[in-house]
Formats: C-alpha cells, sequence, structure tokens
C-alpha cells in the first residue's frame, strides 16, 4: 500500500489559520478523511471536516503521496500547532456545497431533522463526487451521502429497486435533492469476490432489472447496444464488488442509468479476477434465461464489452467537465483509458 501523509489548510470561525506540518495516515486512499479529521482533532483540539482536495505531490490517483486539503475547523484550533500559508481561494467554478465553508455542517443540520443522533457525525470519505457521513443512532448507524447535482437521485433510485426486492438495497430514511440519509448495509465489501458472493448477489439483482425493464424512469446511457432479447433496463453504472456488502445489499447507486442489461454484467467482469469470471458469466446467463428463455445473454456479453467500455469514457468526461480543477486528479486520464480499452478489444 502506497503511503500518505496530509497536509492541512485550516479556516475557522475567525478566518484563516495557517498550515500544519505533514501528518502520517495509517490509509492511503485520498478520499479517506476519517482518519485525517481524527489526527487533526488530536493535534489542534477541535474538530474538523475536510472540505476539499488541494493537491498531491507524488502520488497515483486515488492514493498515496503529500496530499493538501482545506479543511473547516469547529472552534478555535491550538495556533501554537500551525505555520503561516497561503489561504485557499475562497469560491471556484463548479466546487460543489459540501466542499465550501459551512457545507458539511448544513448537511448535518439536515440529518439533524430526520433522525435522532446520539454522538458526533463522523465525515467517512469525501471527493469530487461523494460525501458520506457515519451518524450513531440508537438504531444503528445511519449514512448521510451527498452527491454532485449530474448524478441520479439516489433515494429514487434505491426507492425503485426497493419496490422489488427491498433486501437489496439500503433503507431511504430520507432524501432531498443531492442528498441522501441511508439505513445501514451490514457486512464488509465483497472484496476479493468469491463464487459465494456471485451467487448472492447477481440473480437477485438479475430478477430486479427483469421486474424494471420497460420505458425509462431515469435518463439513459448514450451508448445503445443491440438487445440480443435482452431489456433495457435500470443499470446500477458501477456494479463491481466493492458497491456490495456481504449481507446482501448493493450501495452506491448515483452512477445508475437506463440501458442495456449486460452494461452491469460488464463492469462486474472488469473487477473480477481471471478465475472467477466464467462462474460470473454462468451464473449471469442462467439467470437471464431463467427468466427470458429466448434471449442470447453470452452474445450479450461479447458486445456488451465494449459499450461498456464507451459508457465508461462518456461517464468519466462527464466527471471532468462538471468538477473543479484541483480535484480533476482522480479522473484525469480516464476518457482515454477507457477509449485505448475498446480499441484493444475491436482488435
Amino acid at each position: 500500500m502506497t503511503e500518505r501523509s496530509i497536509i492541512a489548510l485550516v479556516s475557522t470561525p475567525s478566518g484563516f489559520a495557517g498550515r500544519t506540518n505533514a501528518l502520517p495516515m495509517p490509509s492511503s486512499d485520498w478520499y479517506h478523511v476519517e482518519p485525517v479529521n481524527e489526527a487533526l482533532e488530536a493535534l489542534l483540539g477541535v474538530p474538523t471536516s475536510v472540505l476539499r482536495l488541494i493537491s498531491v505531490e507524488n502520488g497515483q490517483s486515488p492514493s498515496g503521496g503529500l496530499v493538501t486539503y482545506h479543511v473547516e475547523a469547529y472552534g478555535e484550533p491550538d495556533r501554537t500547532k500551525l505555520h503561516p500559508a497561503e489561504e485557499p481561494e475562497p469560491d471556484a467554478p463548479l466546487r460543489l456545497p459540501y466542499a465550501r465553508m459551512g457545507g458539511p455542517a448544513e448537511l448535518i443540520a439536515w440529518a439533524d431533522t430526520e433522525i435522532e443522533r446520539t454522538g458526533p457525525a463522523v465525515q467517512v470519505r469525501t471527493w469530487n463526487l461523494s460525501t458520506v457521513h457515519r451518524l450513531p443512532t440508537s438504531d444503528g448507524p445511519v449514512w448521510l451521502k451527498a452527491i454532485p447535482p449530474f448524478f441520479a437521485d439516489e433515494g429514487s433510485v434505491i426507492e425503485m429497486v426497493a419496490a422489488h426486492d427491498p433486501t437489496l438495497v439500503p433503507e431511504v430514511i430520507a432524501s432531498a435533492p443531492q442528498r441522501v440519509l441511508l439505513g445501514d448495509a451490514p457486512g464488509d465489501k465483497c472484496w476479493p469476490i468469491t463464487p459465494e458472493h456471485v451467487d448472492l448477489i447477481l440473480p437477485r439483482w438479475v430478477a430486479v432489472q427483469n421486474a424494471l425493464a420497460g420505458a425509462p424512469q431515469i435518463r439513459a446511457t448514450t451508448v445503445p447496444m443491440p438487445s440480443f432479447g435482452l431489456p433495457d433496463t435500470l443499470t446500477h453504472g458501477d456494479f463491481h464488488p466493492g458497491n456490495w456488502r456481504a449481507g446482501g445489499k448493493i450501495i452506491d447507486w448515483s452512477d445508475a442509468v437506463w440501458g442495456h442489461a449486460a452494461l452491469d454484467a460488464c463492469r462486474l467482469l472488469e473487477y473480477s479476477p481471471p478465475e472467477i469470471r466464467d462462474h460470473v458469466r454462468e451464473v449471469w446467463c442462467e439467470a437471464w434465461l431463467s427468466l427470458r428463455p429466448d434471449s442470447r445473454p453470452l452474445e450479450a456479453l461479447d458486445v456488451a464489452r465494449r459499450a461498456s467500455r464507451l459508457h465508461n469514457a462518456v461517464k468519466y468526461q462527464e466527471f471532468l467537465d462538471n468538477i473543479e480543477q484541483s480535484e480533476r486528479i482522480y479522473h484525469e486520464g480516464d476518457p482515454q483509458g477507457e477509449l485505448r480499452a475498446v480499441r484493444e478489444l475491436v482488435r
């Protein structure tokens, strides 16, 4: 694992206070900010929230190196631990609400109108495409998520799925534009993926996709493909095992689009090791053939390998077109990488 250290540029209720020394972090991912806030509270004596990434030295997306963040402190920090520095720019085109001063606090205040917390909110991750807080309640953790305006309405998408299989998704406690409050999805991520994970998740998702087939209910993908007897339906959009939970739920629905059902299977195959791929194909094809006996799912997978990469290229370019300059580092080069992958498949 590539090591990460961080520098925090700290803004306070009374103005900009300065920067910290470099602090080592126990995790490498840039968007994993829970340990950042823990270290800063221990250092400065007040709670903090990470607003956004400003720069990275010697890291490779999305991890490692020396990462500089703009941080909001809730209270007056110990200024003996801070050094003079240039204040981050107060505003910028495309900056998301949760990356501005007061943004995280406003989200938590909204959540507090819907639930009763039993302790402090914990900012778990934040980056150019989402921010996530864990909120403790007497019934267990609740998850507060905010997303950019160019993503799907995650609350509505989850409720579409829940209408056919409520065990496949977390409970939607409350939702509003660009934010959602969700019940817990127990279990670890399904890394590394196993045949048992595939058997648990994939047939149930195919059944929901079949049930939802019909007129588009959200925006459609810009990459159509032949049907092979399979429907256009709801696709998760980022259907890899990191978005599956061992308890049987699927999370992170903001990439969802209306498209060919095989797109999700190809995304899964991209993230599956070679020894699992035949099992993924077999389970997916059998699930569709049981519902649509005249379909040709294996042929669909072959074509969808290329369509999926083209869809990814369009999606990554949309990210780059809609996020502020400093955080483009997460996805610079991704559209070109997907197009190169398509070219290799055509060859």
